[in-house]
């Protein structure tokens, strides 16, 4: 069994078991829908196969190298040292880092998806201390592109295209694109 403990084999077995057992029930709800050629379970079945390859992965990582924390990876302590917050700076920080998101959902409905999220992905990596212009451009577009790409061509899902006079154009736009791009197709 190699360096498998009992708490990865239970984890793992878990995760699938989480898995198999939505598909199972995605079955009850298995209905066309008009806009989206996958059906209601397209997305759903999606993010469980992601999930079980997840579970399947920590698996095999767990049964390859152990669940002991191994030096230069990422993230991996033996001794975790305590969080100190020395000054208003990192308050501040924790506070942007905890509110961002919040602020994300609520602007969703008057400035929709199309145009808050390569907002909040900029301010995200602001917030988490990036300073880079360049780098903050680069992946913001990176990041957007990999979104738009997953919701409106693979899962082809609608999204809050917003109600605020610049921000609904720029999602018309870009419905308008993708309509273009699925005609030509």
């Amino acid at each position: 069994m190699g360096k498998l403990g009992r708490t990865d084999i239970f984890e793992a077995v878990f995760w699938l078991l989480i898995a198999i057992i939505f598909f199972a029930f995605s079955f009850n709800f298995n209905q066309p829908i008009e806009i989206y050629k996958f059906g209601a379970t397209g997305w759903p079945r999606v993010i469980l196969f992601l999930m079980a390859l997840v579970a399947l992965g920590n698996f095999y990582q767990a049964y390859s190298k152990g669940s002991t924390a191994q030096e230069g990876r990422v993230g991996a302590k033996e001794n975790d040292e305590p969080i100190e917050y020395t000054s208003t700076g990192q308050y501040i920080k924790t506070g942007m880092i905890l509110i961002l998101p919040l602020l994300y959902g609520l602007s969703l409905k008057p400035v929709g998806f199309y145009s808050g999220t390569p907002i909040f992905i900029a301010l995200i990596m602001i917030a988490w201390g990036e300073r880079r212009v360049r780098f903050i451009l680069t992946n913001t577009l990176l990041i957007y592109a990999i979104l738009i790409g997953l919701f409106m061509l693979v899962l082809n899902a609608p999204l809050p295209q917003g109600n605020m006079s610049p921000f609904y154009d720029i999602s018309a736009f870009m419905l308008k694109t993708k309509t273009q791009l699925d005609q030509m197709f």
